[in-house]
């Protein structure tokens, strides 16, 4: 929802406060209905009392009828309205509205009674009565017309007063859950809904208090503890917004995950999940096509490097719901290896699934696995990414990730390999630090390869070796290994991943749940964020999409200010920002920078199927060159010469800003 849109809902809003609304049109016609309904009901009870013959009935009842009936229909139609018969949602009505109208009509039945009786003359009992069940049932035919809901009679525990957020088919849903279910001791207090026709009405008894500009206010008033978010429909710009004000009162938020339960009838209590930090971001996620996705998968042998990271593990357990020929889980990190590994055992028994351990910068190792399992598509997800830790040790930023990659990719080049997809970061983009500039060096090593390949040249890309031996892939030396090479290499760039290792999120809630300090590098500092879903759904369109040498971009949308994401986690946890935890700014680390870029201008971008995918065009560089001086970077790296590492990744990557380059730095952030 744009800034537009939001001031037009609002000035709409506001006219309805001025005005009369729609619900109280409804009201005036429904009170002109009750009077007729009181009027008919009495004129019927008259009629039956002599066979519905109107000759029949004795003219001093019809006299005495005539007299009264109009101002104690009046009277009743008043009393109704002192019973708040006409502020109720009748759609959702329920057992509270039904004992409403019960009381209301008996009232009005007996005030009709002593009135006539004392005015004009004795009825007969028969007219009393027949005239009360008349009206009674009158008043409850056009009333629950539209009910949805069996009645249900309410419980009065002592219990945390909620606000309920939406008016509509969940609210009630939820509102009829909470009062059968015993063990539930909360109470709901009011209802906000941005709709001005349900304002100043009730939803089964509880009152409609406004808008979401009331929201503070009524949390105030009615002491509010916790706050259900039960809009399903909402679009996540929409939820941000509401749940943005939400997060300033302190009080425990929860929200239905979505419209699948209310499409089901199924929405409850236990449905209502803890909104997340993620929830506040106000980006829709991304929707892949993942049946042309997992239609490439299928009957297909799979390698995941990594597989036991945040990213890799993901990958494998969305590789593994989808019918591949065997799953490959490559990892250094044996403990992270056989935790998914015991996963996907468990949950997909009949999956070919082969759990190996070793280092992509081994070579030898590398050429073994591509020669005893063959896989056709890899997803190379191995990598070191921690920002502070590779400026300590930019030698094995190097050697880890862009030798590691140039030898994976080789040795996949080598061995039959289909598709080669680099999942890169937006760290690449005009890195300020090694981690991001080995990413960089990443994604022009997969470029070079596949330019060379589709120029019928794989011959000419060289094969690194740290040690010689078995893996020399032209043992014969005629190169003819190198005829009909088909492997197709793209790139992934994406942002930070919530929940994934080495996420701000957790250290934050970690630091909350120590009492703090919470630590921010700096106010201003800003990240675009995504979920795991989204990356690996990402991953694997690439897969699908790609023609070799792209780099696929997602539009994250907004970047995020990192202090803003502490403060609505405080928030979320029911603390306040500054007063229960304070928040501390450490300054910048080094190689980090304020902003994150998801694309090099040069770059400019080209759309694809999904609107939310762009790809990146190829800058141009010099491939031989760049291909000669990798060998002498992953020699420099093996000498763990630090001294010099950082100068030549600046040589080959000229967009790396070193951090003396506190000119071009600020430049740019500015």
């Amino acid at each position: 929802m744009n800034r537009h849109s939001m001031n037009s809902q609002t000035e709409q809003m506001q006219r309805q406060r001025r005005g009369i609304a729609r619900w109280q049109v409804i009201a005036f016609f429904m009170a002109l209905y009750d009077f007729a309904a009181v009027c008919g009901a009495y004129f019927l009870a008259l009629l039956l009392r002599v066979d519905g013959i109107y000759r029949a009935i004795p003219v001093r009842y019809l006299m005495s009828y005539r007299a009264c009936i109009l101002p104690v229909a009046l009277v009743a139609v008043i009393v109704f309205l002192l019973f708040r018969m006409y502020n109720s949602m009748w759609k959702f009505a329920s057992f509270s509205e039904f004992m409403r109208a019960f009381l209301g009509s008996l009232t009005a039945s007996a005030i009709h009674s002593v009135a006539i009786t004392v005015l004009c003359r004795r009825m007969p009992l028969s007219y009393h009565i027949l005239g009360a069940g008349f009206q009674f049932i009158l008043l409850l035919v056009v009333r629950f017309f539209n009910v949805t809901n069996g009645w249900r009679e309410p419980k009065h525990v002592e219990s945390k007063n909620v606000m309920l957020i939406g008016a509509g088919n969940a609210a009630q849903m939820i509102l009829r859950d909470m009062t059968r279910a015993n063990e539930i001791n909360d109470r709901v207090a009011c209802i906000i809904d941005d709709d001005p026709n349900k304002w100043h009405r009730t939803l089964d008894g509880i009152p409609v208090v406004g808008g979401r500009d009331d929201i503070l206010s009524a949390v105030e008033r009615y002491k509010v503890d916790k706050i259900f978010l039960a809009i399903p429909s909402a679009s996540m710009q929409q939820k941000r917004d509401i749940l943005a004000i939400c997060s300033e009162t302190g009080c425990e938020l929860r929200q239905l995950p979505g419209m699948f339960q209310l499409m089901l009838g199924q929405v409850s209590v236990s449905d209502l999940k803890k909104v997340s930090v993620e929830d506040l971001l106000g980006r829709e996620p991304i929707r892949a096509d993942l049946e042309e996705v997992f239609s490439f998968i299928n009957g297909k042998t799979v390698m995941v490097t990594g597989g036991g990271g945040s990213i890799g593990s993901e990958l494998c357990r969305q590789i593994a719901a989808h019918n591949p020929r065997q799953l490959i889980i490559f990892d250094i990190y044996e403990n992270n290896a056989y935790s998914i590994q015991l996963e996907l055992k468990e949950k997909y028994p009949k999956l070919n699934l082969v759990t190996l351990i070793g280092s992509v910068r081994d070579s030898r190792r590398m050429f073994e696995v591509f020669e005893t399992y063959r896989p056709q598509i890899v997803y190379h997800a191995a990598a070191h990414k921690h920002v502070p830790l590779m400026e300590d040790s930019p030698c094995e930023a190097i050697k880890n990730n862009a030798i590691g990659t140039y030898k994976t990719a080789y040795a996949a080049m080598m061995h039959g390999c289909e598709r080669f997809v680099l999942i890169s970061t937006d760290k690449a983009v005009h890195p300020t630090n090694i981690m991001g500039a080995s990413k960089r060096l990443c994604e022009m090593i997969v470029q070079s390869f596949d330019r060379k390949i589709k120029a019928g040249q794989a011959g000419e890309i060289p094969q690194l070796f740290t040690h010689e031996g078995i893996e020399n892939a032209d043992k014969v030396g005629d190169g003819k290994v190198f005829e009909g090479i088909r492997t197709e290499f793209v790139a992934v760039r994406f942002g930070n991943v919530l929940g994934s290792n080495g996420s701000v999120i957790p250290l934050f809630k970690k630091q909350i749940e120590k009492g703090g300090p919470v630590t921010v590098t700096h106010p201003d500092i800003i990240r675009y964020f995504m979920t795991i879903p989204e990356a690996v759904s990402l991953v694997m369109l690439a897969g699908t999409y790609a023609k070799g040498g792209e780099i696929f971009v997602l539009d994250m949308g907004s970047p995020v200010k990192i202090d803003t994401l502490a403060r609505n986690l405080i928030r979320l946890s029911g603390l306040k920002p500054d007063v229960d935890i304070k928040i501390e700014y450490t300054g910048l680390r080094p190689g980090e920078k304020l902003y994150e870029e998801k694309l090099m201008a040069e770059e400019g971008l080209q759309k694809t199927d999904n609107d939310l995918i762009h790809i990146g065009n190829p800058i141009p560089f010099d491939e031989e060159e760049f291909l000669s001086r990798l060998e002498q970077l992953m020699k420099a790296a093996y000498s763990n010469r630090e001294n010099d590492i950082r100068v030549m990744v600046k040589a080959i990557v000229p967009s790396y800003h070193l951090e003396n380059d506190s000119t071009e730095i600020v430049r740019r952030a500015g």
